[in-house]
This record gives C-alpha cells, sequence and structure tokens, in this order.
C-alpha cells in the first residue's frame, strides 16, 4: 500500500484546503490509530490505519468507480464557465478527483462512467479495445434495412470513416427508434451518422457500455459506485 500525506489524504476526502486540513490537526481533532495527530505532513496508509476526523471516520477509497445515469442540459466535463457538469452532480469528495469516462453530448441523456483511475479510463475509450457503446434513439424519419447494411460496412464521414456498427430498428416510420452499438465514440458521432443519411437524431441515450448496461434503478442524475462484479466484468472485457 502507498504512503500519502496525512493532509493529503483528508483534503482529498473533503475536509478542506490544505490550509484548512492543516487547522483541523493544529486544533487536535485528528486522529491516527487512536492517537492524536500533530503533524499534517505525517505519512499514513489511509487504507489500513484507521484515521478520524472530529469523531468521524474516514472510509477511504484510493480508486472511485461511479456509473451516472447523465440528465439534460449537463455537460460531461469536470469543469465548465456556462453549464452544470456531471461532477457537480456528485459528492464532494468523489468530484474533486474523478473524470468522465469519455463525453455525452449536452442534450444526450444515459450512462456515463467516471473514475479517478486513469489506465482504467483509458483503456475503456481506446478503440483497440473495441468496448461497445450502445445507445438508443429516435430518429425523425424512417430508417430502413438499407441503413443497417450501411453502418455494418461503416460509415463515411468528412474526417473519417466509422468502424462497423451494428443498427437495430425497433420501429420505422417518421419517427422511428433504434438501437445502435458503435466502437469509438468520436464527437457527435450517433448523430452524424445518421446525418450522413439525411436523418435527424431527436433523442439519444446511451444504454450500455461494454458488458455494464445501465442500471433502470437509477433516474435521472442519480448516481452509484459500481459493484465489484461490474468492475471485475469491465475489467474482464478491456483485456480479451
Amino acid at each position: 500500500m502507498k504512503r500519502e500525506r496525512l493532509d493529503k489524504v483528508l483534503a482529498n476526502m473533503g475536509f478542506g484546503t490544505r490550509k484548512e486540513v492543516k487547522a483541523l490537526v493544529k486544533n487536535k481533532v485528528v486522529v491516527v490509530d487512536g492517537k492524536v495527530a500533530t503533524d499534517p505532513g505525517m505519512h499514513v496508509i489511509p487504507e489500513e490505519q484507521e484515521i478520524v476526523v472530529d469523531g468521524e471516520e474516514l472510509n477511504y477509497k484510493r480508486w472511485v468507480y461511479v456509473m451516472l445515469n447523465k440528465p439534460p442540459g449537463v455537460v460531461s466535463a469536470t469543469e465548465d464557465n456556462l453549464h452544470e457538469t456531471v461532477v457537480d452532480l456528485l459528492p464532494y469528495e468523489w468530484a474533486i478527483k474523478v473524470h468522465p469516462v469519455g463525453r455525452l453530448d449536452i442534450d444526450t441523456e444515459g450512462l456515463l462512467l467516471l473514475t479517478n483511475d486513469g489506465q482504467f479510463s483509458h483503456s475503456l475509450l481506446s478503440p483497440k479495445k473495441k468496448v461497445e457503446k450502445e445507445y438508443f434513439a429516435r430518429i425523425e424519419g424512417r430508417v430502413t434495412e438499407e441503413h443497417v447494411k450501411e453502418f455494418a460496412k461503416g460509415v463515411e464521414l468528412e474526417d473519417f470513416t466509422t468502424m462497423p456498427a451494428t443498427l437495430n430498428i425497433l420501429s420505422s416510420g417518421e419517427t422511428s427508434e433504434i438501437r445502435v452499438t458503435i466502437m469509438e465514440g468520436k464527437f457527435h458521432q450517433v448523430k452524424r451518422m445518421f446525418a450522413a443519411f439525411g436523418l435527424h437524431v431527436a433523442y439519444l441515450q446511451r444504454v450500455r457500455m461494454g458488458p455494464i448496461p445501465l442500471d433502470p434503478s437509477l433516474e435521472l442524475g442519480e448516481y452509484r459506485e459500481l459493484t465489484e462484479e461490474e468492475l471485475e466484468m469491465l475489467r474482464n472485457h478491456i483485456q480479451k
């Protein structure tokens, strides 16, 4: 296990800035393994040692993995001057250290993973790993079997040709409902793929990433930590 400075650990857990954490230590309200801490720079192993702040015991986790049902109007970023961000929806102790795994457009809903594990995030997003991203969409216009064939070949866009995508038609008419599975997840990719055939995406929701579906019990804006089983499924999927 890695040793870390006590003030860094407490700051990362949301107890304030380094300066505010030092004040907590000075006021003798930080206890490590039953002894009052006197040095904010002391090194601790937070996963193994008992750390209590003002009577509250820390439940320290080095890595955080979160599933969020992203609502529309919220941007997939850690900070934005104009809009609410996905991390604004999370508890402070998570929000200060996680980042979204990829992006969903501001008006797109659904499954978004957030973590502070950079390697895990990179692997999920790497096209080489071929992690599927599945979406449900309502399309203005009639989606046909011809579109299914074109998506399966890969759609030629202005700046690149997509990897083969799986398009399933749920209903077809003036408004069509579909599910589409892609590998890359480029900027506005699903919208651009349909636009290449003169079709407009009226509603878009990500429903799955790799082997992990969106938890149907999560309302828009709600979140939870990934289970150990889900993490294992994702790791196995990445390594295959």
